[in-house]
């Protein structure tokens, strides 16, 4: 597995080196003696499973507040999404800067959320399913999320937004008060 850095502090895609043949492929996805040196020896407690059925649908931006803030790792397994993270973290230099990748079930990369980042992702395509492994169970009480068109935040969609939940579409834009997620 191979992690490169990205331009928000403590975030990175992975990338898998998976092994071709005649017969398919093999790809590990997960090594728990690597994602602790990256981690900080976290361990993954929950693995979740997402299916999207349109192109243009937006699911974001969430993230659980202290103490139950996460660190995700976020895998396309089929089709494709334009997959965004915010730096959320208070305190840090990247503070309210985002950033986007696309996860496709060809290009196999992974993306590593770190604790006090938002999360969210586009389809780009019909039919799309992901993989989540998280450092934290979900927790209702302590969930909150970053209003997608946030001019804050000023994250670029890649297509117009054809599907939004109606709680993804009500999140509250941030206030002048936020200061950001402590971790």
């Amino acid at each position: 597995m191979k992690f490169t850095e990205l331009p928000l502090k403590s975030a990175c895609v992975i990338d898998s080196e998976p092994f071709e043949d005649k017969r398919g492929l093999f790809e590990r996805i997960f090594c728990e003696k690597e994602f602790k040196e990256i981690s900080h020896s976290k361990k993954i407690v929950q693995i979740n499973h997402s299916f999207t059925k349109e192109k243009g649908t937006l699911r974001g931006m969430h993230y659980q507040e202290p103490p139950m803030t996460e660190i995700k790792m976020v895998k396309c397994l089929r089709g494709s999404v334009y997959d965004v993270i915010i730096d959320l973290r208070k305190g840090s230099d990247t503070f309210l800067k985002w950033f986007g990748e696309t996860l496709s079930s060809d290009n196999r990369r992974m993306m590593y959320v770190p604790e006090g980042f938002a999360h969210g992702f586009q389809t780009l395509e019909l039919d799309c399913e992901l993989l989540y492994f998280h450092t934290e169970y979900y927790s209702p009480d302590y969930e909150r999320a970053v209003r997608f068109n946030d001019p804050k935040v000023g994250i670029k969609w890649p297509l117009d937004i054809t599907e939004i939940s109606e709680r993804d579409m009500s999140h509250e834009l941030l206030s002048g008060s936020f200061e950001g997620v402590l971790v």
